[in-house]
């Protein structure tokens, strides 16, 4: 995300804030807390919907700001203070979610289920650990460094909440870009009306000598993300596509080309490489080098904040000490902080309800006792407050969304699972409970990055922080609550069944695939897709018996179903997260980390080389983790990213040429406030739409919408057709950004 430019600020002895100490408008309302907890969420679930498509997330308060604004201007009576109560409740949605998708979905990868119980407490306890250990930071980091750290994100929104409070046309823009992205997506996401094609594809195959055969040029044309790319800028979308560039346009076809003529699989792939087309040959060869780019990116953003982390360590602890400046007899409303008996409190309680769901709700077949599991829940505690104070220091010098918390996680899962590995824990089960382990320190890290942004936004604009703080408490419990439900929607909503025909000895050792007796998960009824794509045939569950492959030689990692009257392998069973719709790069950075880790197994080969190419890109001088994550997602999320991250250039430099640059470039431009729009209306019709194909898979029903095919609605059934259709909403986009907002 741009950080804004923002002129020098007051230190902390001199500043005031909007709202003075002395004053006590409205802040703490009933409606208040209802309206946050509406948004939490709402846009906690787009979260999860558009990070695990796009592998990102971008900030909710911006626009949750601007939406409370003109909904609490309507029912009369409000203050800056209570807007500010309604974004700092509804933001824990984005962050809390942005923690779980990057870790928690690896159980998927791992061979387990989603329950819902554990995603909902391992959220619940990573966000109040990074809310509580806040409170004792906030003085150091937020007032006392006022002038030093300037928390762009959180600048901003206090830009919004004054501005909204003087008056203004915010909240229009965003409506708008939610009504045109939400018809747009009506038509053309897959689970509605399709009314054209979802991803436009165009693979090359020139001449006789095949060249560029095996790369493929297609867009995931949504507009959440057209939004993202708008957001996040021109550069940092241009970098992920430079990465797909390479991945899908270089080193596949290079696979191609030199493996066409071998007739035998070549690790890890299990058929020969001209039998493979562009899905396979990313599935199989790019997964792996991106998991190793993903990974190197990550540790070098890590060693490169080794400073910050260090000086955010010295500042935590002296803040915890007696006597400094944190004790204060009586506080001004400004100051006024939950006390440390709070946070002293609240983390033991952390620590018991960590053991007590590590003891009695165990990871299945990763039993290790009492003594391990009271270990376990300090250890999290321990990496906790680590990682919280360094991820709330360094969002504070580069803003939340830059902040390197793939790489905090990285090196607990490596620490967690080298303890593993010396106790000889390596069955995978045990790489879930590392991921259990590491998915509550990324959840707390990631949360109390958007929490220290919305402490700095309520110290500009005047907030109590006591009631930020349980504002804080309230919107972790009820965001949590939407976030597993989605993330089993979208497992379940995009999941498919493909037809497969596998002779496989049941009886024979197949190391790596085992027999799976829970099958609740499994539907009942369910539709297998052919090899061509152009029938179905309705199964039943009873006939097949379900295995799980994890690093077999013999078959990809996920689940397949075996059917004992044939004794083939009938069905690969793809799963939601982990599909090409909904890829989820960090979650599967985290498995293979661990799962390499565990089993000794890795494609080293691959992994190395994608270390290799990123260091190659960090001495060209530019940001290797951005690349890194765009070389691993698929090409169709990347490509439709840059373009938004194009009509940003083009705006930026149509204003800097007019001699509005410094207004294009802030975070409540016209465009961005646009394009937070699109965002949400991308994710909020797309999960209506994943939601949709859950109900029609449970009642075994077809396409309920039934949107006419025939002439003339086939003639729209053409990539020309979707092409042009994502061009219109680009444009749109352009002309939105460039038209001035009412004063």
């Amino acid at each position: 995300m741009t950080t804004p430019v923002m002129p020098p600020e007051k230190p902390a002895a001199e500043f005031q804030p909007f709202v003075p100490a002395h004053e006590k408008p409205p802040e703490f309302t009933l409606r208040a807390l209802l309206l946050g907890c509406f948004f939490g969420l709402v846009f906690g679930a787009v979260s999860v919907y558009v990070g695990l498509r796009a592998g990102l997330t971008v900030a909710a308060s911006i626009p949750i700001a601007v939406l409370s604004i003109s909904i609490l201007r309507v029912l009369g009576r409000s203050s800056i203070l209570e807007n500010n109560i309604v974004q700092t409740t509804g933001n824990a949605g984005q962050s809390i979610a942005a923690g779980v998708i990057f870790t928690l979905p690896a159980l998927v990868f791992l061979g387990f289920d989603l329950e819902y119980a554990r995603i909902f407490m391992l959220a619940l306890i990573g966000g109040w650990l990074g809310v509580l250990f806040m409170i004792p930071l906030r003085r150091e980091l937020i007032v006392q460094e006022h002038g030093v750290l300037p928390f762009p994100e959180g600048t901003a929104c206090a830009d919004v909440l004054i501005a909204g409070e003087k008056g203004g046309g915010l909240a229009g823009r965003v409506f708008l870009g939610l009504g045109l992205g939400s018809l747009y997506t009506l038509f053309q996401n897959s689970n509605l009306f399709r009314a054209w094609p979802e991803q436009p594809e165009y693979r090359p195959d020139f001449g006789t000598q095949h060249i560029l055969k095996g790369a493929s040029i297609n867009a995931d044309a949504t507009s959440e993300y057209l939004g993202v790319g708008y957001i996040i800028g021109a550069r940092v979308a241009g970098i992920l596509f430079a990465g797909g560039v390479l991945s899908w346009l270089v080193i596949m076809p290079l696979i191609y080309f030199f493996g066409k003529e071998i007739n035998h699989p070549i690790y890890p792939g299990l058929v020969p490489i001209a039998q493979m087309g562009p899905g396979d040959l990313w599935s199989t060869y790019i997964k792996p080098m991106g998991a190793g780019a993903v990974a190197a990116a990550g540790l070098i953003t890590l060693i490169k904040t080794l400073p910050t982390i260090w000086s955010a360590l010295n500042a935590g602890l002296k803040t915890m000490r007696p006597g400094t400046a944190t004790a204060q007899a009586a506080p001004i409303r400004t100051d006024n902080d939950l006390s440390m008996r709070v946070v002293i409190l609240g983390s033991l309680v952390v620590v018991a309800l960590m053991f007590v769901f590590l003891e009695f709700r165990p990871v299945p077949g990763a039993f290790v006792g009492w003594a391990a599991n009271l270990a376990a829940a300090l250890l999290v505690v321990i990496f906790g407050f680590l990682f919280v104070t360094v991820s709330s220091r360094i969002v504070g010098i580069v803003g939340s969304s830059a902040s390197p918390v793939s790489g905090m996680t990285i090196a607990t899962l490596m620490a967690t699972a080298a303890i593993f590995l010396v106790q000889g824990w390596t069955a995978p089960a045990f790489g879930a409970l590392a991921i259990t382990i590491g998915g509550v320190v990324c959840i707390a890290a990631s949360n109390s990055g958007d929490t220290s942004q919305d402490l700095k936004t309520g110290y500009i604009v005047g907030s109590t922080p006591r009631l930020q703080q349980i504002a804080l408490m309230i919107g972790v419990v009820v965001s949590t609550v939407v976030i597993g439900f989605t993330l089993n929607l979208m497992n379940t909503g995009l999941q498919e069944f493909d037809a497969a025909a596998q002779p496989w000895n049941l009886n024979a050792p197949h190391p790596g695939v085992t027999i799976q007796s829970d099958t609740h998960h499994l539907p009942n009824e369910f539709r297998v897709q052919s090899a061509d794509g152009k029938t179905f045939t309705t199964r039943h569950k009873s006939e097949f018996i379900l295995l799980n492959a994890i690093g077999s030689t013999e078959l990809q990692d996920g689940k397949y179903l075996y059917a004992p009257s044939s004794g083939k392998i009938e069905v690969h069973w793809i799963q939601g997260i982990g599909s090409a719709a909904a890829p989820a790069p960090q979650a599967r950075l985290m498995a293979t980390v661990i799962n390499g880790i565990l089993s000794r197994k890795l494609p080293w080969g691959l992994v190395l080389i994608g270390v290799a190419l990123v260091i190659a890109v960090e001495l060209l001088g530019i940001r290797s983790l951005p690349f890194a994550v765009g070389a691993y997602l698929p090409i169709g999320t990347t490509l439709p990213i840059f373009v938004g991250g194009l009509v940003r250039g083009l705006v930026d430099l149509a204003a800097r040429r007019a001699g509005h640059g410094e207004d294009a470039e802030s975070e409540i431009s016209p465009g961005s406030l646009y394009a937070s729009g699109l965002i949400a209306a991308g994710g909020i019709v797309g999960l209506f739409g994943v939601g949709l194909k859950a109900y029609e898979a449970t009642v075994g029903k077809g396409d309920v919408l039934n949107f006419p095919h025939g002439l003339p609605f086939a003639l729209l059934d053409s990539n020309y057709v979707a092409v042009l259709a994502f061009a219109a909403l680009a444009y749109s986009l352009y002309y939105f950004a460039r038209r001035p907002l009412k004063k």
